[in-house]
This record gives C-alpha cells, sequence and structure tokens, in this order.
C-alpha cells in the first residue's frame, strides 16, 4: 500500500501540469511499472503480498463450475481461454500456492488450498451479485428480468397459467425460459444463471437449494378408445407389462418411480419408445405403438380425443414438483412474486402441496 501512495503522489505531482490525456498516461505507466517491480519479487523470493481481483475469483470459481475446462468457463464469461488461463496464474502466484493440481497442461482438481480459496470465492462472488441485484431491484422495482430453468414438461402443461398471471402484475419484467434436463437445471441455478429452477428431480435433495412444494401429481396410462385396456374395471401392473410401452426418457417427469414401480414386482416391461415430450408419446400411442405412461396433467380430453386416460394413481407413487432458489441469493420481489404465485401455501408451508390426479375413463 505504501508503495502505490508513493505512487499516487507522484502522478498528482505531475497532475498539475500535465493535461488530463497525459495524466492517464502516466498512470498506466505507473502499473505498468509496479508490475514488473512484483514480477522481480516473485522472481527473487518465489512470494509476494497477495492483491486478489475479484475478476481473478470469479473465474476460478466458474473453472471449477465448468468442471474445469478453461475453454468451457471461458465462453460462459464472454472471455478468451488464454485470458482465464493467465488470471488463474497471476492469482496462484499472488497467493504463493498452487491451487490446482495438473498434469502437463490439463488440470485434475483443487489442491487443498484450492478448495479453502474457492468456498471464498463462492462467498465473495455471490456477496457481490447480490449486490448488483438489490442496488438495481431498488432503482427498479418492477423491472428486470426473470429466467426460469425447467423441463419441458412444466413449461408446457403446468406454468402457462401462472406466466400469464405474472405478466399482468409484471409487465415490465423480462421473462426467459431454459428448458434443460434437471441436472441441468440444478446447474443453472447454482451457477446463477437462472434465479429459479423449477423440476420434480434434481432439485429437493441438494443442500445448495432453498426449496418450495409447486404441486404434486401422478402419472396416468393413456390408451386408444378401442383397447382392451380401457374396458377393463381395475388397472395392475401385471396387465399393463403385457403391452409395449411409451414413457419419459431416464431421469425425466418421474420416470425412476415409474421404473421402480416395475421392478418391485419382479417386472421387466417392454419400454418400445422413450421421448421427453408428452405431447410425442400421445402421437405414437394413437398411431398404436402401445400404452402410454406420462404425466396426468398432461392429457387434455379436449384436445386428445383419440385417447383415454385410465387412472394410475395406485400403480405408481405420487410426484412432488418443486421451484428451487439458491440459498443466500438475494430475490427481488418479482421473484418472490412468482415463488408465491406458483404455491399459494407457500407462507405455510406445513400444508401440503396441492395434488393432481389422472382422471379414471
Amino acid at each position: 500500500m505504501g508503495r502505490y501512495m508513493e505512487l499516487g503522489g507522484w502522478i498528482l505531482g505531475k497532475w498539475r501540469s500535465l493535461s488530463a490525456r497525459r495524466a492517464v498516461t502516466y498512470v498506466k505507466c505507473a502499473k505498468a511499472n509496479e508490475h514488473s517491480r512484483r514480477d522481480e519479487a516473485v522472481a527473487s523470493s518465489g512470494t509476494v503480498d497477495p492483491v486478489m481481483t475479484l475478476q481473478q475469483l470469479r473465474i476460478l470459481r466458474q473453472a471449477v463450475l465448468s468442471g474445469f475446462s478453461l475453454s468451457k468457463a471461458a465462453q460462459v464469461l464472454f472471455t478468451s481461454q488464454s485470458g482465464v488461463s493467465r488470471h488463474i496464474i497471476d492469482l496462484e502466484l499472488e497467493l504463493g500456492v498452487p491451487l490446482f493440481n495438473r498434469k502437463g497442461k490439463r488440470i485434475l482438481g483443487l489442491t487443498d488450498a484450492g478448495r479453502e480459496v474457492y468456498r471464498f470465492s463462492e462467498r465473495i462472488v455471490q456477496k457481490t451479485e447480490n449486490l448488483d441485484t438489490f442496488i438495481q431491484a431498488l432503482i427498479h422495482q418492477d423491472e428486470g428480468e426473470l429466467t426460469l430453468a425447467t423441463t419441458h414438461t412444466q413449461a408446457r402443461y403446468a406454468l402457462p397459467e401462472i406466466i400469464n398471471s405474472f405478466r399482468l402484475i409484471y409487465p415490465k419484467v423480462r421473462l426467459a425460459m431454459i428448458q434443460a434436463a434437471p441436472p441441468e437445471i440444478a446447474e443453472l441455478v447454482r451457477s446463477g444463471r437462472a434465479q429459479i429452477g423449477i423440476a420434480t428431480e434434481s432439485l429437493g435433495e441438494d443442500n445448495d437449494f432453498e426449496t418450495f412444494p409447486f404441486y404434486a401429481w401422478y402419472h396416468g396410462v393413456i390408451v386408444p378408445r378401442t383397447h382392451p385396456l380401457a374396458k377393463e374395471p381395475g388397472l395392475t401392473l401385471v396387465r399393463l407389462a403385457q403391452y409395449p410401452i411409451l414413457t419419459y426418457m431416464q431421469g425425466f417427469t418421474g420416470r425412476p418411480k415409474i421404473d421402480l414401480a416395475f421392478a418391485q414386482l419382479g417386472l421387466q416391461p417392454q419400454i418400445v419408445l422413450s421421448a421427453l415430450d408428452a405431447d410425442v408419446i400421445k402421437t405414437y400411442v394413437a398411431m398404436g405403438f402401445g400404452v402410454g405412461i406420462v404425466a396426468s396433467m398432461a392429457f387434455d380430453e379436449d384436445l386428445d380425443t383419440q385417447l383415454l386416460m385410465l387412472d394410475a394413481s395406485h400403480l405408481f407413487p405420487r410426484n412432488t414438483t418443486v421451484l428451487a432458489t439458491r440459498k443466500g441469493s438475494f430475490r427481488p420481489n418479482f421473484v418472490s412474486r412468482f415463488i408465491a404465485l406458483c404455491n399459494r401455501e407457500v407462507r405455510n408451508t406445513s400444508r401440503p402441496a396441492p395434488e393432481i390426479r389422472s382422471q379414471a375413463s
């Protein structure tokens, strides 16, 4: 600090006799000289008083979040890979310890010191982001951007009415919706790229998140109107396993619970088609490919006139879709209002989330 104060006094003296443009040049030269002296200190002693920058901490944090891929970190931060590498090396030189375990040019993971610095950077970057969001919220209390990360099922069937209500309350808030797989949704919320994550899987068990129940729902079985199962009084997993089945891909929309229900009875269903989208499943069920297992809210009696939905709430466990925000993150008023619109019991979490069951034919 003393060295910088001496430099500042020297610059101030020159300022009185030079134009503003010339003064800026002196500042740049002084900083360059200071960096040169710091490099000499590192070369001679191997250590130097640490002077971390927020940008260095941002880059360290993003490198970890990007799986130690500097190219991916550079893409997220809109900078070059060489710039990311330089900042990391500068930070290591300033701290005097290696932060990453390396094998050649490849980064394998964090050192013990790196893990401590990463935890520190996580807190600092989050607090900085909170401050920026807080200031913007004070300036524009009913403006801003709300980014949601969710699955196709939630975006298509659960959110339209809520988003319409939200737009009427906050017409100046820009909405962005990222459709992704549940693990990607969790990562989007954890990294701060999405303020709210909405999914059935991956979010509820993550300690990094504060979660709110959205709604509970069950799977239903869809069949063509002339299908034999449509005429049977009681649906069973044994009967269901006798037909080709169309349902969701692994990890989506409660698929693990479907698999578990069959496995507990020692049944191996014949899954002939897996898809992300219930509309795709319904299309191929209507064509006679087999029996569909979909989220009950994906069936619309007025639109899906070729199909019937059979109640399967006694066959498959209940699912609960949740909303998640990153713990410790600042929530503008419009974010909190969106959560309240999704779950009117948010203020009384002892009450269960509303349930959606399939309708028996």
